[in-house]
């Protein structure tokens, strides 16, 4: 059970709405609903029931609340402690943020960190996982987005967001193979995956691929080559349009699809991609906390 899930909670007992819980932690309600659900499976019980007008709290959840809020207020003090002893840097604050980030993620989090400091200058910059943890080490990124969370004690991080995986694919295939809650990944084995370079995100590239081969999906024995160049885009669409390929993607679009490439969701969301934002362990910056703090809080 993370600190994100319990605000959730709480946010949602104390509306007494999902709608307006959801709007207070500028999220969608159908994220915020599928936190709750996780939670509950967590733990094994019911926390809120659902009506027309709202939600009720459970017995179980009363008892979620209390110790929640008191979980909650200690983790915002001791926040505040730390931050609090540190000075706020007057330098630029530079965050890496990877391709395919949900399109709200970051701005919202932008817009926290203004509030408490104005004269804060975010600096973004576009890289790999790898290319992010190794401007960390050497202290060219303040705040890393990354695709895997960091071995060793020297970084901490938390989770900015989970993203049930899509794919693309051809009209006609997705005409052909898609039902009612999307495709399921085995129909897919007789397709090219379209794979992004493994220099990117080893951790993520592995876990993906072993998905993959337990679904009967061929992973390419080498794979792509990009250099220091993502996968791009239109590399994918060229290949998916062919009706022979398809390539994993995000729910959340942020630019209309070229004619002929469809987006549908894997059946029993198999392949669940998660963004970390990670920083330096022994940063003492009040910015970098803010930042860090909003993302969590912003997690859907």
């Amino acid at each position: 059970m993370e600190i994100r899930e319990v605000r959730a909670f709480t946010a949602v007992a104390e509306q007494g709405s999902l709608s307006g819980a959801a709007r207070g932690l500028h999220v969608s309600q159908s994220a915020l609903s599928q936190t709750i659900l996780s939670l509950e499976r967590q733990l094994g019980v019911r926390l809120l029931v659902r009506h027309s007008t709202g939600v009720t709290v459970t017995d179980a959840g009363m008892i979620l609340l209390r110790e929640g809020r008191a979980l909650l207020a200690q983790h915002d003090r001791a926040l505040a402690a730390v931050t609090n002893q540190a000075a706020a840097s007057v330098g630029p604050l530079r965050v890496g943020v990877p391709l395919e980030l949900p399109a709200d993620l970051l701005p919202v989090a932008l817009a926290e960190l203004r509030e408490t400091f104005p004269q804060a200058r975010p600096e973004i910059s576009h890289a790999s996982s790898a290319a992010q943890l190794a401007a960390l080490r050497t202290g060219e990124l303040d705040v890393a987005l990354v695709r895997e969370y960091p071995a060793g004690p020297d970084y901490d991080a938390v989770l900015a967001v989970e993203e049930a995986m899509g794919v693309f694919l051809a009209g006609s295939r997705a005409s052909e193979l898609a039902g009612p809650a999307g495709v399921r990944l085995h129909q897919l084995a007789n397709l090219d995956w379209v794979a992004f370079p493994r220099v990117e995100a080893s951790a993520w590239y592995d876990e993906v691929a072993a998905i993959l081969r337990t679904h009967g999906i061929t992973v390419p024995e080498q794979p792509p080559d990009t250099g220091d160049h993502p996968l791009i885009a239109e590399v994918k669409f060229a290949a998916v349009v062919t009706g022979r390929a398809f390539a994993l993607a995000p729910p959340r679009l942020s630019a209309p699809l070229p004619e002929g490439v469809t987006w549908c969701p894997l059946t029993g969301a198999p392949i669940v991609r998660r963004t970390w934002a990670v920083w330096p362990a022994s940063s003492r910056r009040r910015d970098v906390a803010t930042l860090v703090a909003a993302l969590d809080i912003t997690t859907r």
